[in-house]
């Protein structure tokens, strides 16, 4: 098969969507979330970079993608977060061979000092490609889904009360009660000190306010979704995500679960992990999606009281350090 390596342009994001869709159907793109998440990268205070190529066919098909990209939630200059996809149809064929090719001559120009890269544990063949390469496992995550129709709302009844004084409010109905801009802060300061125990392969890096504001203009932000512990001082005391699925009007994404410091152990994730299925199971959702890392015991051990159940893990790969 013949085929050009060349760069990747924003005219190539229907395409790029439906391209990376196809090879992790699991988490599928739409034109969209890839331009809000492009833009947003390019734009980010930190100078991220950024970098994508397409294989493409004589015949106009893209064959496969690379990216050299850096994210602000994890972010180092020489750090870099690298992908090869290809098309099942084009595997085999020396695609990801010649897109590896230019994405390892990019990485060495700009003296990269580690790279991320990843497969899921299904995939032999993705992850001896990186095996070959130098990459040796970092963690793992999977993927964590709950049947909505197995879910009884009922039965959860006393676990669903919060504390006395705390209330359970969407960030719409805390818009709607304190204004969007004073919501946005709560929301944020509950967000910053509940992320910053999340399981990742390395340091968490400031988030701005200006930053984290972009998250409400995402595509599939769901303003009811979110649901918010507050505090008669209108403080956010832990939080709960759900995010529209794009592809999928059946399924919901799960983004942070996270409680402040001075609130754990209360009961308060599992109350607003329980007001989400609620919102769930009263819109007709079919499955509602998580994803886990496997050293987050104290999460995985919640979600499966609820009744998600793991799917095949994702395994983050490392090559170099910091």
């Amino acid at each position: 098969m013949r085929f050009t390596v060349r760069e990747a342009t924003d005219a190539d994001l229907g395409a790029l969507a439906a391209l990376l869709t196809a090879v992790n159907p699991r988490h599928p793109w739409t034109e969209d979330t890839l331009r809000h998440e492009m833009t947003s990268l390019r734009t980010h205070p930190l100078g991220l970079h950024t970098a994508q190529w397409v294989a493409q066919a004589e015949d106009g098909r893209l064959l496969g993608a690379a990216s050299a990209l850096q994210f602000g939630g994890m972010y180092h200059p020489g750090r870099y977060h690298a992908e090869v996809a290809v098309h099942p149809e084009a595997r085999g064929q020396g695609v990801g061979t010649a897109l590896a090719a230019t994405l390892e001559a990019h990485l060495h120009a700009r003296g990269a000092q580690e790279l991320l890269a990843g497969a899921y544990e299904d995939e032999p063949q993705s992850l001896a490609f990186l095996h070959a390469r130098g990459f040796a496992e970092e963690m793992r995550f999977f993927d964590n889904v709950l049947t909505v129709a197995d879910f009884d709302p009922a039965a959860w009844a006393d676990e669903a009360r919060l504390p006395s004084g705390l209330r359970v409010l969407s960030f719409a109905e805390l818009a709607a009660e304190a204004g969007e801009d004073a919501a946005a802060h709560a929301f944020y300061e509950g967000f910053l000190e509940a992320r910053e125990d999340v399981p990742r392969t390395g340091a968490a890096t400031p988030v701005a306010f200006e930053t984290f504001r972009e998250r409400l203009g995402r595509p599939e932000f769901l303003p009811e979704g979110v649901l918010l512990a507050v505090t008669p001082e209108g403080e956010v005391a832990a939080l709960s995500e759900l995010y529209r699925d794009l592809h999928d009007p059946e399924r919901l994404n799960t983004g942070l679960t996270g409680t402040r410091r001075a609130w754990r152990r209360q009961g308060l994730a599992l109350a607003l992990k329980l007001a989400a299925l609620r919102l769930a199971h009263d819109r007709g959702v079919r499955e509602v999606w998580t994803g886990n890392a496997t050293t987050n015991a104290p999460m995985l051990a919640l979600n499966d009281r609820l009744g998600f159940r793991p799917r095949v893990a994702w395994i983050e790969m490392k090559r170099g350090g910091l």
